[in-house]
């Protein structure tokens, strides 16, 4: 058997990479191995959710575990519920995905399993055999209350009254919880792409798409932006230009360290975050520690280097004092504080974190080792100096990842498309 388990767990097309049966497989294999324990179970909206959830439930069962459906649910819902009940978690969602993709997540007690375990598990899985019905399975439409309580609660005193806020839910998870946070902390939310139909997730709209919500802005102060699986936020300032990962990151960083919580100084990203958040954190005594791409990677290079602080660009941002892993809404939450204790507009903060011209273009490839293919980094050879270059296969679809990163625009862009033409060259043979 193949390396099931990416960088975000299980991840492929419905009914091609990522199976009914797959999905069985892997309950039979997580029951056979952690025998009676309690799995918490929640899904965005993908019209492929129901039958996987139905799949690794029925293996679940078959070796005897107890099982709580939670329902639609964010990850970071179901992340901190695990935490909460001390007990695993699983995860049907291909976050910012189009709907034809799906995945599982695995967690325990509000963390993703560690590489060597997810290769145990696959392993289980080749020569796990079927058992009978043994275990429980109930839904428990308390859980959702839980996270929002949690979260109620580490956010106690915030207070959003007289705040506008356009909310775009990407027709995802988000609809179950972040308009009803909002709200209750006093915010007048209005919200977009709410009314998810299993195939229009992340649809033109979302984190994905800020030029829909961007047409909506008039009037309001600030706007939020979910994946599909709500683990992402990126912001719109209130004349509509977007506020990505870096830049939240730059300003809550100097927040934090102003309250103590920016642990040793340290905020860890990523090689695709740009070189201008990384001198604005510096000028202020800040250093940023790079790591691959993917928050798990992100989550590890934190606890190795004892940081409290980290995300990507992309806006999938980790308070390690707040929860166990990326959260667009506590992403959200802590920017709105900012924008009250400053008494400064979003769009004030957002210029403060300078971004130097930086391109990013997905080459659809039929292999995607071209990324690594050695007249291609002889190419990128000849830049190195002038601009960072990041090329990477993608972890979750057949697409090469080019960046390119430098001080003039049209260079970037033509250094760029000079390597895309180059990859989609190797990769034709």
């Amino acid at each position: 058997m193949k390396n099931l388990f990416g960088t975000d767990g299980l991840r492929g097309i419905y009914g091609d990479d990522l199976t009914d049966e797959l999905a069985y497989r892997l309950g039979l294999a997580l029951g056979e191995l952690y025998g009676p324990s309690l799995f918490v179970v929640g899904h965005d909206t993908r019209e492929s959710a129901e039958p996987l959830q139905k799949a690794i439930v029925k293996g679940l069962l078959e070796k005897g575990a107890k099982v709580k459906l939670a329902g639609v649910l964010p990850t970071p819902a179901v992340a901190m519920i695990t935490k909460i009940l001390n007990c695993f978690g699983i995860v049907i969602s291909a976050s910012h995905n189009p709907y034809q993709y799906n995945g599982i997540k695995i967690l325990r007690f509000g963390f993703k399993l560690p590489d060597e375990e997810e290769r145990k598990i696959e392993l289980v899985m080749e020569t796990v055999s079927a058992g009978v019905e043994k275990g429980f399975a109930e839904f428990d439409p308390h859980l959702r209350e839980l996270y929002i309580e949690a979260l109620l609660k580490s956010f106690h005193g915030l207070d959003l009254s007289g705040l506008r806020i356009a909310v775009d839910l990407a027709n995802g998870a988000a609809i179950m919880t972040t308009p009803e946070v909002l709200n209750a902390l006093g915010a007048n939310v209005t919200c977009f792409s709410k009314e998810p139909n299993g195939k229009n997730i992340n649809e033109n709209c979302g984190s994905q798409h800020p030029e829909f919500l961007a047409q909506h802005m008039k009037g309001f102060d600030l706007g939020i932006l979910h994946d599909g699986d709500a683990d992402r936020c990126i912001l719109l300032g209130e004349n509509a230009e977007e506020i990505h990962g870096d830049k939240i990151m730059g300003v809550v960083a100097i927040q934090m360290k102003r309250e103590g919580r920016l642990r040793n100084d340290m905020v860890v990203a990523t090689i695709m975050s740009n070189k201008g958040l990384e001198d604005y954190l510096l000028d202020r005594g800040i250093k940023l520690t790079r790591v691959k791409v993917g928050d798990r990677y992100v989550l590890e290079g934190m606890q190795r280097f004892g940081a409290s602080f980290g995300g990507e660009r992309s806006g999938h941002i980790i308070f390690l004092d707040r929860s166990t892993t990326g959260d667009g809404l506590i992403t959200a939450l802590e920017f709105l504080r900012l924008m009250l204790s400053m008494n400064r507009a979003a769009a004030e903060l957002s210029r403060e974190v300078e971004d130097y011209p930086q391109l990013l273009l997905n080459v659809p490839v039929e292999d995607k080792s071209v990324a690594e293919h050695p007249a291609l980094k002889r190419e990128i050879e000849k830049y190195l100096g002038r601009f960072r270059i990041v090329v990477r296969a993608s972890g979750t679809e057949r697409l090469v990842r080019v960046m390119v990163e430098g001080k003039d625009e049209t260079e970037v862009k033509k250094v760029a498309e000079e390597l895309c033409g180059l990859i989609s060259e190797l990769d034709r043979g």
